[in-house]
């Protein structure tokens, strides 16, 4: 039910009545307010109740959440989803019981499930929004060994003073490591290869 209508004697007695209906915050939703409340002759006969529609706002988030959900319970997997947006941005972290499935080696299961909400979410669409979809803060954990793995091979690549190439890694990884390395004035990183085997390779800088 994404939609109502109710008369009361007041717009605002009707509009509450809508919300406890849909179960949701005046700010998820759009008032059309179809008639007002009018008094009868001499104020007593003939009166007639305020009717409005309100219905739940269309958001990105709330596409998102339905999706997300009727997805888990088809599955039989029980989650609970925390979602924010914020300027076409929008962040959800899946939390529950055995949610690890959901990842996959090295996220590519996880890549492959925001892949899907990007489409969904922005079908038909004018204004578009960026999904960045999580499962219990892996993405930042993956990231922060990223980070060090990066550093660390670095340091080998200046040590040694040859080229270190790193193992085949997602568009998303290679971005986090590339970034992490962008200010060292030792090495640099570059990209060779095709997907799905693209890879980047840390080369130290020749001084002088």
């Amino acid at each position: 039910m994404e939609e109502v209508e109710r008369t009361a004697k007041s717009v605002d007695e009707a509009v509450n009545l809508a919300l406890a209906d849909l179960g949701v915050a005046k700010e998820e939703v759009d008032v059309t307010v179809l008639e007002e409340p009018s008094k009868g002759l001499f104020g007593i006969l003939g009166g007639k109740p305020a009717r409005v529609k309100v219905a739940i706002k269309d958001t990105a988030a709330r596409r998102a959440g339905n999706f997300l959900k009727s997805l888990f319970q088809a599955m039989d997997i029980p989650v609970e989803l925390q979602i924010e947006e914020k300027d076409r941005l929008l962040n959800i972290n899946i939390n529950g019981q055995d949610v690890g499935v959901l990842i996959g080696r090295r996220g590519e299961t996880l890549d492959s499930l925001q892949y899907l909400l990007n489409l969904f979410v922005n079908k038909n669409q004018v204004q578009r929004c960026r999904v960045l979809l999580d499962v219990e803060g892996y993405r930042r954990r993956r990231e922060e060994t990223l980070e060090r793995l990066a550093w660390k091979l670095a340091d080998k690549a200046r040590q040694r003073g040859r080229n270190v190439v790193l193992e085949p890694m997602s568009a998303q990884e290679r971005r986090i490591i590339h970034t992490a390395l962008q200010n060292r004035d030792d090495i640099y990183t570059f990209s060779e290869g095709e997907e799905p085997y693209r890879k980047i390779v840390i080369s130290p800088k020749k001084h002088g």
